[in-house]
């Protein structure tokens, strides 16, 4: 197939528009995160966007379901997002990499799939769940995976706080009893 050189020139042009728009809307979809300066510099696998979006999930997912009840500790108050950054440090560096990948699909394509222009940590809570639900049903297995994953990782980092026993009943462990 022969291209003509006005042809190139139209795929050239276009394509060069698509790479940077696509490049002005990456660059503005990824600003304005905030995170505490000392916080920021103790990480060690998570960048402060990532912690930003684990922070957003871990407080829908770990949700109480009383929340009335002021003795049930939220997601912040035991620091999921501390726990994930240092889990996921420890991970090989595959697995990482796509728990990392995952967390952008969260926070930027998975609103835009359900119509929803803003990012998932600004969107308000009724939609961030509308978000969470759509991808644990997603009838794509990676998109379920990777939010098992986030969810495994969010709940062993809320319920490794001992604060957080009692909602299960659980005591507490044996060893050291007296």
């Amino acid at each position: 197939m022969i291209v003509s050189r006005r042809r190139f020139m139209r795929l050239g042009i276009v394509g060069g528009l698509l790479v940077g728009t696509g490049s002005v809307v990456a660059f503005v979809r990824t600003r304005g995160y905030v995170l505490d300066p000392v916080r920021a510099g103790r990480l060690v696998a998570l960048s402060p966007w990532h912690v930003v979006v684990v922070e957003h999930a871990a407080r829908r997912i770990a949700a109480a379901d009383a929340p009335e009840d002021a003795n049930i500790p939220s997601a912040d108050d035991t620091d999921v997002a501390g726990f994930v950054d240092g889990y996921v440090a420890k991970l090989p560096a595959d697995m990482r990499r796509d728990l990392l990948r995952f967390l952008a699909v969260l926070e930027h394509v998975a609103p835009l799939a359900l119509g929803l222009g803003a990012r998932f940590s600004r969107l308000p809570a009724a939609d961030q769940d509308r978000v969470l639900t759509s991808l644990e049903q997603s009838s794509t297995l990676l998109l379920r995976a990777g939010f098992e994953g986030l969810k495994s990782l969010v709940f062993m980092g809320y319920y490794r706080d001992p604060r957080t026993w009692t909602i299960l009943g659980y005591p507490g462990p044996w060893v050291n009893r007296p």
